[in-house]
């Protein structure tokens, strides 16, 4: 009888061990599967810099179709694209919804002579910069100050909260997917912060409406800048820094940095405007960031694990600011976190 009570009280620990045996191989599976998830969307917003669907330098693909096309000249312009009606205009330039060859395309004309230089400038910067992070480049007329990019419709950031409210896009409107879209307005920040060209600021930044304005959001939910007419290039071992336009700039959105130094009783001067970094645009992250993530459910969680990451951003002096690569490291780090324990809760305590 011995024996056999023994064994009896053995089996419990036994079943036990083997329950806890099987909780930590779930956990591990589960692990695996979030690396591999997270993997292909962190692919996707950006960890290679060069789209796979990308052409060689002075070349574009659209669509369905395999082969890159040369971008389109003066000539192949005027005879194959056609403008179906004018989209937007802004101080530099009109955009004209059109079409090549079946395909929806954008039609860019500059409106101001004045502003050619503006117009030339984000011409050649669309040009040098063409990535997954920027519109895609389609053709050019510098004679005619022309050029034709990708069309994207559901058009600038402007509309993100009501294109979420969309019955179509509804299911997007989650955390989640709101952070991940502020991890793709970050990694452009960085991109243009270490771009083949070197650092660049993005300038056309003075209110939160503008920014938006910059950027595109595409059907599968990226961002890209579309926009880069004020990109002016910052060369520390040169002394080389920028202004954003000779205008003064008021308004807590803009940086410190870039407010009139001496006070109400000292009128504006442009030549007496110290001039600035990148940091300027490291500064306004968190308010575009606070856009993107508005008010659903999860998201005063999401704002917590990034209250101190954002408050670096608002340092006052720029050399304190964290690099926008930090910021970008930071974000990617929280989101992998949170998609962990909304997937594991109380794992922890199990275990």
């Amino acid at each position: 009888k011995k024996p056999h009570l023994a064994r009896r009280e053995f089996l419990p620990r036994e079943m036990s061990s083997i329950s806890l045996a099987l909780l930590l191989v779930a956990v591990l599976l589960l692990n695996a599967l979030l690396y591999l998830y997270l993997n292909k969307f962190y692919t996707s917003l950006g960890h290679t810099e060069m789209d796979p669907s990308l052409c060689p330098f002075g070349y574009f693909k659209l669509g369905a179709v395999k082969n890159c096309s040369p971008w389109l000249s003066c000539e192949a312009i005027n005879r194959e694209v056609r403008k179906l009606k004018c989209v937007g205009e802004g101080a530099v330039k009109k955009v004209f919804l059109s079409e090549w060859k079946e395909n929806k395309v954008v039609l860019s004309q500059l409106t101001n002579s004045e502003l050619k230089d503006d117009f030339l400038h984000g011409l050649k910067m669309l040009k040098a910069l063409q990535s997954k992070y920027v519109v895609r480049l389609l053709g050019y007329c510098e004679q005619q100050f022309t050029i034709l990019t990708e069309y994207h419709p559901l058009g600038s950031l402007r509309g993100l909260n009501e294109t979420l409210h969309i019955p179509k896009y509804k299911g997007m409107n989650t955390w989640h997917r709101r952070l991940m879209l502020a991890i793709d307005y970050v990694s452009v920040i960085r991109y243009l912060h270490s771009s083949p060209l070197g650092t660049l600021v993005m300038c056309d930044s003075n209110d939160l409406d503008k920014v938006l304005s910059q950027y595109l959001l595409t059907s599968d939910f990226h961002i890209l800048v579309n926009d880069l007419d004020a990109l002016p290039l910052v060369n520390r071992s040169a002394g080389r820094l920028v202004k954003c336009g000779h205008r003064e700039l008021q308004g807590e959105f803009v940086a410190p940095e870039q407010r009139w130094p001496y006070g109400e009783d000292v009128p504006f001067e442009d030549e007496l405007m110290p001039p600035y970094d990148e940091k300027t645009d490291i500064w306004k992250i968190p308010d575009v960031f606070n856009f993107f993530l508005g008010h659903v459910e999860g998201s005063d969680i999401v704002r917590l694990h990034l209250f101190d990451i954002h408050a670096a951003c608002k340092k006052k002096d720029p050399a304190e600011r964290p690099s926008a690569q930090e910021v970008l490291d930071t974000y990617r780090k929280v989101l992998t976190l949170l998609i962990r324990e909304a997937a594991m809760p109380g794992t922890r305590e199990m275990l």
